[in-house]
């Protein structure tokens, strides 16, 4: 006789759900590009990824230690270019969130001297848009405009997804939107 499993949700551990996001994406590296950056992912020679070593970035105004969570070296396709490819998992909201990507950023730049492409993984739920930038204004002048590209998980809508095979995309899928009746 066939029974229905039951699934029991537990309370998050933001630390360990990051780890495992960082891993998943380390791991399909490639299939997370082509899932959920379709437009960088023609311009990237997948044969040519290295993952630097652990970036340690210090915070000597609020006197913290941060580790940025990937740094991914490729090869682009048809140049003899380098970019990195500097992606963030985010569990919970921080108000100063972009000013972080932005002194990643700053930080991983100053080192390498490589162009970066930021990318924020965000997976919490919150009514409000995020930023996808930080700005330095002065009354005269917009001194300093900084973007990165956001993949906020649950603001995706799981049914776009759920036909695909990318192992990537199916991992993530139970972190996307959906309604209060579709829960399994």
């Amino acid at each position: 006789m066939f029974t229905t499993p039951i699934i029991l949700e537990e309370k998050t551990d933001y630390m360990k759900h990051d780890r495992l996001t960082k891993k998943l994406i380390q791991e399909f590296f490639e299939e997370f590009i082509e899932g959920f950056s379709p437009e960088l992912y023609p311009y990237i020679d997948f044969s040519k990824v290295t993952f630097l070593e652990q970036e340690v970035y210090l915070d000597y105004i609020n006197g913290r230690r941060k580790e940025i969570d990937i740094l991914a070296e490729v090869k682009l396709n048809h140049q003899d270019k380098i970019l990195h490819i500097h992606t963030e998992a985010q569990s919970i909201h921080e108000d100063d969130f972009p000013e972080r990507m932005y002194l990643y950023f700053s930080y991983l730049y100053a080192k390498h001297r490589k162009p970066i492409q930021p990318i924020a993984v965000l997976s919490y739920t919150r009514e409000k848009e995020e930023p996808t930038q930080f700005q330095i204004n002065t009354p005269t002048q917009n001194v300093l405009q900084f973007n990165f590209l956001q993949l906020h998980l649950t603001k995706k809508k799981w049914k776009e997804y759920i036909q695909s095979d990318n192992p990537a995309v199916a991992a993530l899928l139970s972190q996307m939107g959906y309604e209060e009746h579709e829960r399994a």
